[in-house]
């Protein structure tokens, strides 16, 4: 019978004969000890998307403990999209010998025909069960005419996750600020998925930029930078030293700006850039573009949206004639920003944008 091996398992053998072999000192036997552990992931290019999560064997074990199997790798943003307060747990698997490639900072990683990306949201237990409530992974797969979308929603149980076409609405509550919360989280239809995975016409991730990613992950085996994580594994061809990068916009240490920039990239750069959904409008969200205000909408006026009189974008000092601060806050569909993903404003994000404006040292006509 063949044996499974843990990837953990196999790394401190491999290990072991390194320090005590003068066999070779080629740095390249690490990636090539890594590329040759077999992963049990299941991925027919011609099959997918199958009409369970468990089909593909990203996971081992209970399904809904999502606890990787070989060669599936963990991964995190410095910030993260804004969906209800969910929490998200991300996962990237490649096949075998295959890696990305780097393009630039602010740009997407070129991932090979095969890719797998997973995102999965949850909210924490406000039960005594302390089991979280998960609601939903989403996956992108890599085939050879683009990224295809494929939703899975968990049942009661969380024993499986089936595949999902249409937009469906489920009760959540999860405990914020020491009070519980309520909404009705909206699982998207896959057909509204390329409204925000869009770019000049095709379909293409969003977080997986180097600015994103380069950050320190708490692994299984210890604390390492995502991006040196992803080549040592086999993932990534090298990448520049010094990648200019996004922050965690949370992190209050982190100066405001920054902060507001990587927000608004991570928030709605996939709209708010040239060739996508909202690429009409007078302004550029992409991180690295921010550093000049009128990318972020300083001072420019509306061009398709003014609903209670707000004169600019972004008005310096003034956060009651400022558009993004008036569709952030606010909860109608055809007035909010984002127009989806969301059901419930972001308050602490809507404080700190509140506060950037009110700072601000331009001030408007």
């Amino acid at each position: 019978m063949k044996q499974n091996y843990s990837l953990p398992l196999l790394l401190s053998a491999f290990l072991t004969v390194l320090l005590f072999s003068c066999q070779s000192d080629n740095e390249d036997d690490y990636d090539e000890i890594i590329t040759q552990i077999e992963s049990p992931v299941v991925m027919d290019l011609a099959q997918v998307p199958y009409p369970n999560l468990s089909d593909y064997h990203f996971f081992e074990g209970e399904l809904k403990n999502l606890q990787p199997a070989s060669r599936v790798i963990p991964y995190d943003l410095n910030s993260t999209l804004f969906t209800d307060y969910a929490k998200k747990k991300r996962f990237v698997w490649m096949p075998d010998g295959l890696k990305a490639t780097y393009a630039a900072d602010g740009e997407t990683l070129n991932f090979p025909v095969g890719t797998a990306l997973l995102k999965t949201f949850y909210y924490d237990s406000t039960t005594d069960d302390d089991v979280p409530n998960i609601i939903e992974t989403r996956v992108m797969i890599k085939k050879e005419s683009g990224w295809m979308f494929a939703n899975y929603v968990w049942n009661q149980d969380k024993t499986e996750a089936t595949l999902n076409t249409m937009q469906q609405e489920v009760r959540v509550s999860w405990m914020h600020n020491g009070e519980e919360r309520m909404a009705r989280y909206k699982i998207p239809a896959t057909a509204s998925c390329i409204m925000c995975h869009d770019l000049n016409d095709v379909a293409t991730t969003i977080g997986t930029k180097p600015q994103n990613l380069n950050k320190q992950y708490n692994y299984a085996d210890g604390t390492e930078n995502q991006l040196s994580k992803w080549m040592a594994t086999g993932y990534l061809n090298t990448v520049p030293q010094n990648i200019t990068s996004t922050v965690n916009w949370t992190d209050e240490t982190q100066p405001l700006e920054l902060r507001v920039r990587s927000y608004l990239d991570i928030n709605c750069a996939h709209c708010h850039n040239p060739g996508a959904y909202c690429g009409y409008t007078p302004m550029n969200f992409q991180f690295g573009v921010t550093d000049l205000p009128q990318n972020l909408g300083v001072c420019n006026e509306p061009v398709d949206f003014v609903t209670s009189g707000q004169e600019y974008i972004v008005d310096g000092q003034d956060i009651e004639n400022s558009l993004l601060h008036y569709r952030m806050n606010n909860n109608i569909q055809s007035e909010m920003m984002p127009p989806i993903g969301r059901s419930v404003v972001d308050e602490e994000a809507l404080q700190m944008i509140a506060e950037w404006i009110s700072t601000m040292e331009t001030q408007c006509p």
